[in-house]
């Protein structure tokens, strides 16, 4: 698709989004845990919202400029998202999908999706659009074929406002110290360390963007010793504070 992909798709809706699209699809940013994204025919993203992002670990739309499920997920699961897809510019919609989405932290959730063709003023299609969302009491599972690293990577999810030592993620993986942090970093290529940082840090955001928490509230849910402490390794990983980016995206931004 030649030009701005979003442009071209916003526009098949017989001009009714226009330059307003982007603050209507906005809205989705609004849906705790939701995921809403646009791709065009090749499966690109043009359009994702705040929830999408939050799941992958990405700070900016502009990270996913030509991307697609094969850049973000699994090609396990990648394949069946473009199986979908395929069926959806086939002009199917699918409705009410169960089927696993992975995260950034490499667990995976069963979810709840629905896709639909994109059709511009002519009839023709130009893409999908769709909306998914963890299914309630469904639990996380680990999408990760290494049981003892599954394990490990579990633990951490669950309990990451706990002191994590190497020494105890080694006794889950039932592996000595050495071995389990060559392991980890062969599988993740980051320390268990670095790794632990990033879900903490990951679901601090959640916190900030979903909650009316105070700063201090989500520091000690997430692992820090203090908020200063969370303050400055936010802003190391980030690139802003804990407040300016909840100013950015939290509740009060929507």
């Amino acid at each position: 698709m030649k030009g701005n992909s979003f442009a071209v798709i916003a526009g098949s809706y017989g001009g009714l989004l226009g330059e307003a699209g982007k603050h209507v699809c906005e809205l989705f940013d609004c849906i705790e845990d939701l995921q809403f994204w646009i791709k065009d025919r090749e499966g690109r993203y043009c359009w994702v919202n705040r929830g999408f992002l939050l799941n992958y670990s990405l700070e900016d739309r502009r990270q996913l400029t030509g991307k697609t499920d094969f850049d973000l997920s699994p090609h396990h699961l990648a394949d069946q998202f473009r199986l979908d897809d395929a069926r959806v510019l086939a002009g199917h919609a699918i409705i009410n999908r169960v089927e696993m989405v992975g995260r950034f932290d490499h667990t995976a959730s069963w979810s709840l999706t629905n896709k639909i063709p994109i059709r511009d003023a002519a009839g023709r299609i130009v893409g999908t659009a769709g909306i998914t969302q963890p299914l309630k009491g469904r639990s996380v599972e680990q999408n990760w074929p290494d049981a003892a690293m599954a394990k490990v990577i579990t633990f951490i999810r669950e309990h990451c406002a706990e002191p994590l030592t190497n020494r105890t993620l080694a006794r889950i993986a039932s592996l000595s110290v050495r071995a389990f942090e060559r392991h980890f970093r062969q599988s993740l290529h980051v320390s268990p360390q670095q790794y632990v940082k990033r879900v903490r840090l990951r679901m601090a955001c959640h916190a900030l963007v979903y909650t009316h928490q105070p700063l201090a509230q989500i520091a000690a849910g997430h692992g820090f010793s203090d908020q200063s402490h969370f303050s400055r390794e936010f802003r190391r990983q980030i690139g802003e504070t804990p407040r300016d980016y909840r100013l950015h995206y939290g509740p009060s931004s929507h």
